[in-house]
């Protein structure tokens, strides 16, 4: 079974050439442009991202005067890669761009009030989520009507091959909530050098590894076969080629931020394509280490409400760790070691005997 879908990735007829390429072609930009790039935001920022007074002290020292906007070259980068090599005349590419392109902006904008107003508080958060929302009714309504009938509104879960709730209607308000919370968790998650620019290149290297197999025809797999989701697997591979450029600048002691341009997007774009793979469930798994960010944080703030007390030392919890005595290197290495093991477990729920 294994060296069948082994030869139909690869065979003639399939996306594996054109990811490939896309790979590469994002990856070069990246680097090749990657240090005029945060020379000329260091000339239109100057003092940089401002960080958190409230965050670890040691940041106001190492991280002040660091650039932000870096998503920029990842999207960049990543949209020309796969406007490139992608099928244009598939929807989810179209789709995947406009969540992309949107959420950037929302991002950007936040950056750009935080860097030329000096200050941590850019958006409102209601401001933010409206935009958020009102882009992933459009992504998911779009996504909804390119999904087979049978499979629309189904919520299938990891290692059950045969379960899936049908959630009508109730389907798109909760995909909503999928994407922009991947959004905002990725976001959170972006507090130390490289490590979500790392955790993102795992999530979607999984994706494309999904996708790919989603793609199929047919399969006997523990996953939903969505016609045309294999070009998903181009776009994966653009986002991981820009992601691992960026890492290059973005590694300790990082060079320039990726910013809520980067973070919002790409999480809402991660977001998005478990949407058109049905594997929502299995986003929560590969994704694991954003949720425990996202639920850090929310665990924080309503008991600190309720007590006065803390949970954790900070949050997000990759914070907490850095108080408990961890360096910035060792947290983000073991937050990247957890998210490996995570989306193996992710992958070979789609290989292992159905439970039910």
């Amino acid at each position: 079974m294994l060296l069948s879908l082994f030869n139909n990735f690869i065979g003639p007829d399939t996306v594996s050439i054109r990811a490939l390429l896309a790979f590469f072609i994002s990856l070069v930009i990246c680097l090749l442009c990657g240090t005029k790039f945060i020379n000329f935001m260091k000339v239109k920022q100057g003092k940089g991202q401002p960080i958190r007074e409230d965050g670890p002290q040691s940041h106001l020292l190492t991280k002040k005067g660091t650039p932000t906007m870096g998503g920029l070259m990842i999207l960049a980068s990543a949209i020309l890669s796969t406007l490139f090599f992608a099928n244009l005349g598939n929807q989810f590419i179209w789709i995947s761009i406009v969540v992309l392109l949107v959420y950037g902006f929302v991002g950007f904008i936040d950056d750009y009030v935080k860097v030329t107003k000096q200050t941590s508080n850019a958006m409102t958060a209601r401001m933010k989520l409206l935009l958020q929302f009102s882009t992933a009714l459009i992504a998911v309504i779009v996504i909804s009507q390119g999904s087979p009938e049978n499979v629309r509104y189904n919520l299938n879960f990891p290692y059950f091959r045969n379960l899936a709730l049908n959630l009508f209607w109730f389907y798109i308000p909760f995909a909503m909530i999928v994407i922009t919370g991947t959004s905002n968790a990725v976001n959170l998650s972006d507090g130390l050098d490289g490590l979500s620019t790392g955790l993102l290149i795992v999530s979607f290297s999984a994706f494309l590894i999904i996708a790919a197999i989603c793609g199929l025809p047919d399969t006997s797999l523990n996953i939903t076969s969505i016609p045309q989701s294999a070009e998903i697997t181009v776009l994966c591979a653009s986002i991981i080629g820009a992601c691992l450029g960026f890492l290059w600048f973005n590694a300790s002691p990082a060079k320039i931020f990726m910013g809520d341009t980067g973070s919002l997007a790409l999480g809402a774009l991660l977001g998005t394509i478990a949407v058109m793979l049905k594997s929502e469930v299995l986003l929560a798994i590969i994704g694991g280490v954003f949720v425990i960010e996202a639920i850090s944080v929310m665990m924080q703030v309503f008991w600190y409400k309720r007590t006065k007390k803390r949970i954790f030392l900070m949050a997000p919890i990759h914070h907490h760790f850095e108080q408990k005595g961890w360096s910035e290197v060792a947290v983000v290495t073991r937050f990247w070691i957890v998210a490996i093991i995570l989306a193996i477990l992710g992958i070979l729920s789609l290989f292992t005997p159905t439970l039910f």
